[in-house]
């Protein structure tokens, strides 16, 4: 294998450049948030002119900040369920598993398209219970091969304004007639936070095209049967923010968090199904 890979993701696939870029120059910082060293490794094996994605300054610690706040809930929920299933779907080249170091007891199912795993396959080592899968995450049989024994726990950052309301929904059903009890993590944008997202610089470079916005975090309830809404949090853990931000930073965004419109343009959100999944002690700081 050589030193540097040529890179040839394009469209949807593209933007897992971004987030693996903004948490390589995170690492890169005295102060940073999320300490990925496997991102900047994966980033200084790869032959690619990353000015290409136009990310801001900012960016990078808005996509540690974020990735933070759901590695702490995953590691929440695997304290208390050492032998369960993860699905981390669209994972796209993130490095969580290495983060949040899971026991050989858990089966963690990284899942992305071809050309994201094989680039995967190329950047990372295999870990003892990690199965990296080559597959749409939308693909009705993909469940198939999984143990449908164990509680879940689904980890879909970044992924769901990427998928057309009807696939995604029909996924949430799968999930919840496969296991007998889960987690599920993943962000949700409303109409407005969409339309911002898609104008966002790294995805409009990408060619990206967004669609699936959830504004109600109840319509889910309504729309997948056993599933239930624990809670939501905003971008980033309160800890995260008043440790890299001024004091006023934080209040300003206390004040904004307690709008529902400004804090649905774009937020995390928790739901379970079945019994001893869910509850509020995963989801940290947040509002129901």
């Amino acid at each position: 294998m050589g030193d540097h890979m040529k890179v040839s993701l394009t469209g949807t696939q593209q933007t897992a450049l971004v987030t693996l870029y903004g948490k390589a120059l995170d690492s890169r910082r005295p102060d940073s948030i999320l300490g990925d060293r496997e991102a900047d490794r994966a980033v200084r094996r790869l032959d690619y002119d990353f000015g290409d994605l136009r990310m801001r300054p900012r960016d990078q610690q808005s996509s540690a900040m974020r990735s933070k706040a759901y590695d702490r809930r995953v590691m929440r929920f695997l304290d208390g369920h050492p032998d369960c299933v993860v699905l981390h779907l669209g994972c796209g080249l993130d490095t969580r598993a290495y983060r949040v170091n899971p026991p050989a007891t858990v089966d963690w199912y990284d899942i992305d398209l071809p050309d994201v795993i094989a680039l995967r396959r190329k950047l990372f080592d295999p870990r003892p219970g990690l199965h990296v899968v080559s597959a749409s995450i939308t693909d009705p049989e993909l469940l198939g091969g999984i143990a449908a024994d164990r509680p879940v726990l689904v980890v879909a950052e970044g992924l769901t304004p990427y998928l057309r309301r009807t696939d995604g929904l029909a996924m949430l059903r799968r999930i919840v007639g496969h296991f007998p009890a889960g987690l599920l993590l993943f962000d949700g944008y409303s109409r407005a936070g969409v339309w911002l997202l898609q104008r966002y610089p790294p995805v409009r470079a990408s060619g990206a095209q967004l669609d699936w916005s959830i504004g109600d975090p109840r319509e889910l309830e309504r729309a997948v049967p056993g599933l239930v809404f624990d809670g939501e949090w905003w971008v980033a853990d309160a800890e995260d923010i008043k440790r890299h931000f001024s004091p006023m930073y934080w209040h300003v965004m206390q004040i904004l968090f307690h709008i529902s419109p400004i804090r649905r343009l774009g937020r995390g959100m928790q739901y379970h199904f079945g019994p001893n999944a869910g509850g509020q002690s995963a989801v940290g700081p947040g509002r129901r």
